[in-house]
């Protein structure tokens, strides 16, 4: 009966061993889990990017100092258009 029983563990030992091995992924499957793991990260990295860039861009003072460059250009060209004008 002591060999029965010590036979019936030691089945219920390995039984419960195989189990926890399958249970446990493989290498190929964590590189394939951290592979998206990667993928859905740059996604979101790049989406929230692309929102602070965009949000930037149409700020109060990305606009006011576009504009300001935009005016100094215009007067520049003005003046070198009329100073160059005189000597002509």
């Amino acid at each position: 009966m002591k060999l029965s029983v010590a036979v019936a563990v030691l089945m219920l030992v390995l039984a419960a061993h195989t189990d926890a091995q399958e249970a446990e992924p493989s290498i190929e499957q964590r590189f394939a889990d951290f592979q998206s793991q990667m993928q859905t990260l740059t996604e979101d990295i790049g989406e929230k990017t692309k929102a602070a860039m965009e949000k930037f861009h149409t700020s109060d003072i990305a606009v006011k100092t576009k504009s300001f460059f935009a005016e100094q250009f215009e007067k520049l060209k003005a003046k070198i258009d009329e100073t160059f004008a005189k000597e002509s």
